[in-house]
């Protein structure tokens, strides 16, 4: 377990999402106070990122919830994951797909059921990198130094060689806490220099016996 690796978040990092409003337009088109889907969903989004539901169950509860018939619940979920996928930060991921082979490479992400799927079929991450770590998948979420363990587990690394890149301070925190080397993602320069830095001063030998991607 000797090898540098470098892990990265999806959302905010891998994917570029911006707030799109798509909450606020049902709560107009529904006539619904300001608050209220994310009031009314709270328990069953919690649900969703740690896996504990599944994608029936969470179409089944906006119905119910929300009072929606079976065609705008389909049209309710498309707008959710519109903003969750976002568009792919392409600078990034040509400069993460060029690292493969010089070192270990991971996705660790909070996410949401049925994201596996939909951001396999969109953007190939499992082909970008060779560990991913959702945590509807693993029980568990950032900051949780959990999900951390599971990401350096899963790559056979320590987290003292590890570089982990967020958009969100707390988790860039809680990563140090679990051991591991942290920066926080602000643009696509800052980041492409960190890893950089990492790499130069750090030692990579992979693991015995492991094959690189590519």
């Amino acid at each position: 377990m000797t090898a540098t690796c470098v892990i990265l978040d999806i959302g905010g990092v891998l994917e570029i999402t911006p707030k799109t409003g798509w909450v606020q337009r049902w709560e107009e088109r529904l006539e619904l106070p300001l608050g209220t889907v994310n009031e009314r969903m709270h328990d069953v989004w919690r649900a969703g990122s740690v896996g504990s539901i599944s994608e029936r169950e969470v179409h089944d509860q906006v119905a119910a919830r929300l009072c929606l018939d079976s065609l705008q619940v389909e049209a309710f979920m498309a707008d959710l994951w519109a903003e969750y996928l976002g568009t792919p930060n392409e600078e990034l991921i040509t400069h993460v797909r060029g690292l493969r082979g010089s070192c270990r490479l991971g996705i660790l992400s909070n996410s949401f059921v049925g994201a596996r799927e939909r951001e396999m079929a969109l953007y190939h991450f499992d082909e970008l990198v060779e560990q991913i770590v959702y945590s509807h998948e693993i029980g568990v979420g950032k900051p949780d130094l959990r999900a951390f363990d599971a990401a350096c587990a899963g790559l056979d690394v320590r987290p003292e060689n590890c570089l982990f890149i967020d958009d969100v301070a707390v988790n860039v925190e809680a990563a140090q806490a679990a051991g591991m080397q942290a920066h926080l993602f602000e643009g696509n320069a800052g980041t492409i220099t960190r890893i950089a830095t990492h790499l130069n001063t750090n030692t990579c030998p992979l693991v015995p016996g492991h094959v690189p991607l590519g």
